[in-house]
Order: structure tokens, then C-alpha cells, then sequence
């Protein structure tokens, strides 16, 4: 296999032009003013000033699901948001620029639905489960009820992730499992068109442009090119000590993956070897103790997000915050308060001005922590100003 330039993107590309959708139309929009982003832009102005956030123009989703939220997913052609569940729902919302949603779409599985992601062009919802199925619903034919979606995929244990990627110049579903399989899908035929066998159960996976990153438990990484989808380009241990919670691709540049562990830690890897020496890994997502300031109280990252336009992520976690960073400087941009929960899952929209976060039970205490008492809701935040711009670089006289 050829070096890393096999993972650029391809240009001219029809899956990256939006199709029309009955109900769920893509935006044309993709920039708005100060005023129309969930605030005034004095307000907008004010809140970007210190590396203290603010959650005071944050709005909820309306009509959130049931039970703890597995994943966040915005539609990457349209103002839509589809959000996978364990009361075993996949809901899809609308949401516009005001922070305002309303339902749009569901599918539903017949256990705990553990991921979702988009059709490149927004047409379709995927979704896997508990239930060991991957099911799909089409929006372009105008199908919004459960009853309409269909099983796409099958694994032999709970399939833990899904992806949409291009493979051979075609649109495929990646579903990975705690059967330990990587399992390709072409939509016209039941039966998978690839497969590859991972070092253990997967529990994180992420795609863009023509790389595959797959974290598994005992803290294994597969990084393959879907210019040969049946082979692991590479395959490490997590720099991290402890259990892998997420792996998630650069963004704008799929040059390299970030990881989040259980051990409030993140390290940034790149793929290639001439890069190695830009790795790095950081502490994130602890606190002092109160009792004693020698100890501090460790929690999960959970999610990582990268910002589509400015190449600067998020992390968030069991800590209840999350904070945006700015990978290339090393250097955290903005933090904020603890919103009264874990946070679960995060997703940027697809013009980088709404940072939707999961406030959800993360089940890293177990069952008998997750109470009726404990929130469950999804929240939109404004993106405005720098919040999220990395800093400006300066050369060395």
C-alpha cells in the first residue's frame, strides 16, 4: 500500500452533492448572522473574551429520547440532527438556526440502539443496535416512521458502530462489533462485501475521506485505507494506559486520530511514521479533590468532536464540561461549567456553528446509578466568535 496520500480526498465527487429530500430539504444556508445564532451579537461579543465559557444561550432539544443517548449525529447536507438511544429509538430533528427543533423521522430497534450516522448526501439514517441489526431509513422516499426502515446489516454479537464511507467509488455501510468484525455493506445485497477481523470487541469507529480508525477493548487501534478495506494499514496499542472510549479523525485534514480514554487523558496520533514525532497526549476531565489537594478525581473522556471549518476539537466527559482545544498550538481555547451530568456524545453541524452535547448517563457506574432522577437531555450550543478559531500562529525572528 502506497504512503498517506491515498487517505486525501476525492475531488468532484458526487457524494458530496446534496440530493433533495422530501421532508428533510439541505439547507443552502451555511453561515448566519450573530443575531440569528441563539443570541445578540453584544452578547456574542461579551462570552468570547476569557477562557471561561458560557452556557447561558445553550437551548434543549425538544421531545428528547427516554433513555441515556448512545450518539449524536447532525445530517451533513441538512439542518437535521439524528440522535441513537437505549430506549431503543433512533430520533431525527429538525433544528434551525434559533436552536429551535421539532421531530422529523424515527427508526426503532428491539434492543438498545448503540450508534447512527448519515448517507453522505443526507438522504438516509443508519443505525445499529443491541439487537445485532444495522437498519436504514430512507428519507428521500419520504419515510419518516419506524415501520418503513429496513435491516441492512447483521452481526453475530451487538453491533456497537456504524460509519458511511466510499469504497471502490461506492457508497458503503461500516458496522463494527463486539463479535470483534469490521463489516462492509453494500445497500443492494444482504450480504456483507468485505470483512476484516479486529484484535477484540470494537467500541469506538470513525471514517473520513479513504481512513477507517477503530478502537477495540484491551486499547487496540486499527488504522486501514479503504483503498484496501480487507487489510489493517496499521495496527498499534493506545499510547493511553487504559480503556479506549473514542477514536476520532482530523477534521479537515484526515492525517491523524485523536483517542480518548477512561484515564481523563487524550493523545493526538498521526498515521504516518515521518509524523510520529507530533505526537503528543494530555490530561483533561479531572479535578482536585476537595479533601485533599494531592489527589484529584479522574473522569472519562467520552466524546471528541472536531470543528468541520477551523480544525479545532472537543472533548467532553464524565466530568459533566467540555472544553474546545487547539491541537496544533497545544493549547485549550475554551473551557466550560459542569452542566449537571456526564456528557455522552457531541457533534459539530456541518457549518461548525452549533456544538450539540449529550447531557446522559454514561453507565461508567453502572446499572444502579442510572436513576429516573438523572438527566437526560440534548443541548445546542452557540459556536460565536473565537470559541472554537485556533490561535494565531507566529513565526519564530
Amino acid at each position: 500500500m502506497s504512503s498517506y496520500g491515498n487517505y486525501g480526498r476525492t475531488p468532484n465527487s458526487s457524494q458530496n452533492r446534496p440530493i433533495a429530500v422530501s421532508r428533510l430539504a439541505p439547507s443552502n444556508t451555511t453561515n448566519t448572522t450573530m443575531s440569528g445564532l441563539f443570541g445578540s451579537a453584544a452578547t456574542a461579543a461579551s462570552s468570547a473574551t476569557s477562557t471561561q465559557g458560557e452556557l447561558s444561550k445553550d437551548v434543549q432539544v425538544a421531545n428528547g429520547p427516554d433513555d441515556s443517548i448512545s450518539n449524536l449525529a447532525f445530517s451533513p447536507a441538512s439542518d437535521h440532527l439524528a440522535v441513537s438511544s437505549w430506549d431503543n429509538k433512533v430520533r431525527i430533528y429538525s433544528i434551525d438556526q434559533n436552536g429551535q427543533s421539532s421531530p422529523a423521522a424515527m427508526l426503532e430497534h428491539q434492543g438498545p440502539a448503540l450508534d447512527c450516522c448519515w448517507s453522505k448526501d443526507g438522504t438516509k439514517i443508519f443505525s445499529v443496535g443491541a439487537d445485532k441489526a444495522g437498519r436504514m431509513l430512507d428519507l428521500a422516499a419520504g419515510h419518516t416512521d419506524p415501520s418503513k426502515a429496513q435491516q441492512v446489516a447483521v452481526h453475530d454479537q451487538p453491533i456497537r458502530s456504524c460509519a458511511m464511507a466510499t469504497v471502490g467509488g461506492s457508497p458503503v455501510l461500516v458496522t463494527g462489533g463486539w463479535d470483534k468484525m469490521i463489516k462492509y455493506w453494500d445497500l443492494r445485497s444482504d450480504k456483507p462485501i468485505g470483512m476484516l477481523e479486529c484484535k477484540d470487541r470494537v467500541y469506538t469507529m470513525d471514517v473520513k475521506d479513504n481512513m477507517l480508525v477503530v478502537g477495540t477493548a484491551e486499547r487496540w487501534i486499527h488504522v486501514i485505507n479503504l483503498v484496501n478495506p480487507g487489510a489493517s494499514y496499521k495496527t498499534i496499542q493506545s499510547p493511553l494506559k487504559w480503556q479506549t472510549r473514542v477514536c476520532t479523525i482530523f477534521s479537515p485534514d484526515a492525517n491523524g486520530y485523536a483517542v480518548g480514554s477512561i484515564e481523563g487523558r487524550c493523545a493526538i496520533q498521526y498515521v504516518e511514521e515521518k509524523d510520529q514525532g507530533n505526537n503528543f497526549s494530555f490530561k483533561c476531565h479531572r479535578q482536585q479533590s476537595p479533601t485533599d489537594r494531592n489527589m484529584s478525581n479522574v473522569y472519562a473522556v467520552n466524546a471528541i468532536s472536531f470543528h468541520p471549518v477551523h480544525g479545532t476539537f472537543s472533548t467532553s466527559g464524565a466530568d459533566g464540561t467540555f472544553h474546545f482545544w487547539d491541537k496544533d498550538a497545544k493549547h485549550r481555547l475554551k473551557g466550560y461549567p459542569e452542566v449537571g451530568g456526564t456528557i455522552a456524545a457531541t457533534d459539530f453541524d456541518r457549518t461548525g456553528n452549533i456544538f450539540a452535547y449529550a447531557v446522559s448517563y454514561d453507565w461508567s457506574k453502572g446499572y444502579q446509578h442510572n436513576t429516573a432522577q438523572y438527566p437526560n437531555k440534548i443541548m445546542l450550543h452557540p459556536v460565536i466568535g473565537d470559541e472554537c478559531k485556533p490561535r494565531p500562529k507566529t513565526t519564530k525572528r
